[in-house]
């Protein structure tokens, strides 16, 4: 394993470099690098000055993991530093704003938002269904994403996610990204355990849509799963325009997707690059019965002393993030002259 590590596009510090821990989740906008360095030669003084908000980039074995921004920096009396940097997705944390969209993909959402803020794009999946009208307000840029990806799933069934690559926002849909390795564990597994639960399924659906004097109500359910488990609900509201059709297609998605025994799993293994959080990766394990393909929730690879080793959190389910998108009421009609403009002036 030959790990380097440049700083600023300038520097490589790999002499100096102790350790590198490198993590995400799928939940979080941005993957993190933290490098632990000794970044004196006698005590004295610092080798070089790491300015905070320049590049890191993280290089494995020639193959770049990481490129990002330093956030905060730590250095004690003896001269050890740690770096702390984030992927260029953290901008999408620390821009908020009200937005409408109307008649738009989440793919389009995401390239409109990036363009606006500055955020370099790579490959954009097309996500295809066209949302009729998201009014969102004071949000960060990843919530408004998470939204309208929330809401792309909910009606379409496929899943995307965002992540960060070689300075570059990209989005892929979940099943597109898979891991090369298999873990075992005769060869690279080191640790496992499993754990499986019903406490977020539910076997019955209710979607109620349309408009309050003519609703449009579809119900979908699984009698099997209600019989082996009792009956569990979920109520979903759909949109006002939403038709008959459209609400009962709602109905059965969500059904296929709560209808479902959550199962969980942590591993740490033998590292390998292309392992991390939002692909799927297949594991055998004889006495947890961990076998199949499983999606990475999160991970943390860990490089110390020539040794690259990963701690993954695995799910059969897909732990996605979701943002559930309520449309916002409309002001009354006693509403002051100020907030009816206001009002108009977020939906023009």
């Amino acid at each position: 394993m030959n790990i380097r590590v440049l700083y600023n596009n300038e520097y490589y510090i790999d002499e100096i470099v102790q350790d590198v821990e490198w993590s995400g989740d799928v939940k979080q906008a941005y993957r993190t690098l933290t490098v632990s360095l000794l970044n004196t030669n006698d005590g004295s003084g610092t080798l070089l000055n790491f300015e905070i908000g320049r590049e890191l980039r993280f290089i494995s074995d020639g193959a770049e993991l990481f490129r990002g921004v330093i956030f905060r920096r730590e250095i004690d009396q003896s001269g050890a530093m740690t770096l702390v940097a984030y992927d260029e997705n953290v901008y999408l944390t620390k821009n908020e704003d009200t937005k409408k969209f109307t008649k738009v993909t989440a793919s389009q959402i995401v390239r409109q938002l990036c363009t606006e803020f500055g955020i370099n794009v790579g490959t954009i999946a097309d996500t295809k269904y066209v949302i009729p009208k998201l009014i969102l307000r004071d949000m960060t840029l990843w919530n408004m994403i998470t939204t309208a990806l929330t809401v792309t799933r909910k009606q379409t069934g496929r899943r995307y996610f965002v992540y960060a690559s070689q300075g570059r926002l990209h989005l892929a849909e979940r099943k597109d990204r898979k891991a090369a390795y298999l873990l075992e564990s005769s060869s690279n597994l080191l640790t496992a355990s499993y754990s499986q639960s019903i406490e977020d399924l539910r076997n019955q659906v209710r979607v109620i849509g349309g408009k309050e004097k003519a609703p449009v109500i579809a119900v979908a359910s699984d009698s099997a799963s209600a019989a082996r488990y009792g009956t569990m609900q979920h109520l979903e509201n759909a949109d006002t325009d939403a038709t008959s059709a459209e609400v009962r297609q709602l109905a059965a998605q969500l059904l296929k997707e709560l209808n479902v025994i959550d199962d969980e799993a942590t591993v740490t293994a033998l590292g390998y690059g292309d392992t991390f959080a939002g692909v799927s990766v297949y594991v055998y394990d004889a006495m947890t019965a961990i076998v199949g393909n499983y999606y990475v929730s999160s991970d943390s690879h860990s490089y110390t002393n020539g040794n690259h080793t990963m701690s993954l959190t695995l799910s059969a389910t897909d732990d996605l993030p979701t943002l559930e998108y309520t449309p916002p009421a409309e002001p009354a009609a006693k509403k002051t002259k100020k907030a009816e403009e206001d009002w108009k002036y977020w939906l023009n």
